[in-house]
């Protein structure tokens, strides 16, 4: 598969109908906004968020296009995982001598879960926890055995996997591990990541080739308040307070109407290095337009994506300065458009593309 050797850099509009685009969870999930301009945000995080929801819908978790960051995800699995895969042992066997005898005993009849093993030598026993054991199922083996299996084994099995410990990779096997998880998962080649986890074997630092900003509104948004209820309560004690009429109170806020604008950039340079394709280019841009398809819910409102101007340049070092070609994308109101605006309607977007030396504009979407 051929690499992407040329520089790219690309708007993206999309704009939001009576919903919460992105709400600050320091704020009580108010959508964020520009204290100073009153500008709605949406932060580059939530845009990324939306590019991998949809290449796990689309690609359902197969390699190549795994997902690094995903939800109820558990970073460190896929690093042990890795390291498996390149035949690298980064574990330490833990092991502890047993010579109780009643222990020994129930120690015998124990099924163990994988990873785990038991060896009788003369009077003596040695529990065995494997270099390559996965950990949290040993933990939740543990959880699910407390009061079937005798108390002495469930405690004697906690000390020795105390004890187990990862080793520090090789920078010759960091390099690998990275090069794996890169192979593997497209966010990693794609927005880069930092594998550095003290519970896991480090994998290094990437930085990738796609690089998005916050995305701001083109004109100050407000945001609104809504009291909601739901007629039901959580509790007896609830019901008996409220005599019957069993109504809980809550809030909800949105924005009536904004259209936002967020740039991106695409390095061939760090591509070369992640891995990062013409394949993975073309999910890139599908992603762009229609993640917010596969993203509804009553609290986004309306999401929709308006607009995808890519700036192909004709080299890897690129021609022309990015914020130049972003000058010649121009948002504003229409003719006889009054008041706040309240739907993409109310907009005409202006492309200038004179004079593009060297630079191809591809209309993807507007």
């Amino acid at each position: 598969m051929k690499l992407v050797d040329k520089r790219y850099d690309f708007v993206l509009l999309f704009d939001v109908k009576d919903g919460n685009p992105n709400g600050d969870p320091d704020a009580g999930n108010l959508p964020r906004i520009d204290a100073e301009t009153g500008v709605g945000l949406v932060t580059d995080v939530c845009l990324k968020r939306k590019v991998r929801n949809f290449i796990w819908i689309v690609k359902g978790g197969d390699r190549p296009y795994d997902i690094y960051v995903k939800e109820k995800g558990v970073l460190g699995r896929a690093h042990f995982q890795a390291f498996s895969e390149l035949g690298i042992n980064i574990g330490e066997v833990s092991r502890k001598e047993i010579s109780d005898k009643e222990l020994l005993e129930n120690l015998s009849e124990v099924d163990f879960p994988e990873g785990v093993r038991f060896e009788m030598n003369d009077e003596k026993g040695l529990l065995v926890i494997e270099a390559d054991a996965d950990k949290n199922e040993i933990k939740n083996w543990l959880k699910e055995n407390k009061g079937v299996v005798a108390k002495g084994v469930i405690t004697v099995i906690e000390q020795t996997l105390k004890d187990s410990k990862p080793r520090k990779p090789t920078p010759d096997e960091t390099s690998k591990g990275r090069d794996k998880m890169c192979q593997d998962y497209f966010d990693i080649r794609t927005f880069g990541a930092v594998m550095a986890l003290k519970s896991a074997p480090n994998c290094g630092q990437v930085r990738g080739p796609v690089q998005m900003t916050f995305a701001r509104s083109v004109e100050p948004v407000v945001a609104l308040e809504h009291s909601i209820t739901r007629m039901a309560v959580a509790t007896e004690a609830e019901a008996e307070k409220q005599s019957g009429e069993n109504r809980t109170m809550g809030r909800k806020y949105t924005i009536p109407y904004g259209l936002y604008r967020a740039h991106g950039f695409i390095s061939a340079h760090l591509a070369f290095k992640t891995g990062f394709t013409e394949e993975d280019l073309t999910l890139f841009w599908e992603s762009l337009l229609y993640m917010f398809e596969h993203d509804r819910s009553a609290a986004k409102g309306l999401m929709s994506t308006r607009g995808l101007y890519v700036f192909e340049h004709g080299s890897a070092l690129g021609n022309a300065p990015a914020h130049r070609l972003f000058e010649r994308i121009n948002i504003v109101r229409k003719s006889g458009s009054e008041g706040p605006a309240r739907s993409f309607e109310d907009y005409d977007i202006l492309v200038d593309e004179s004079g593009l030396d060297g630079v191809i504009l591809h209309k993807l979407l507007g």
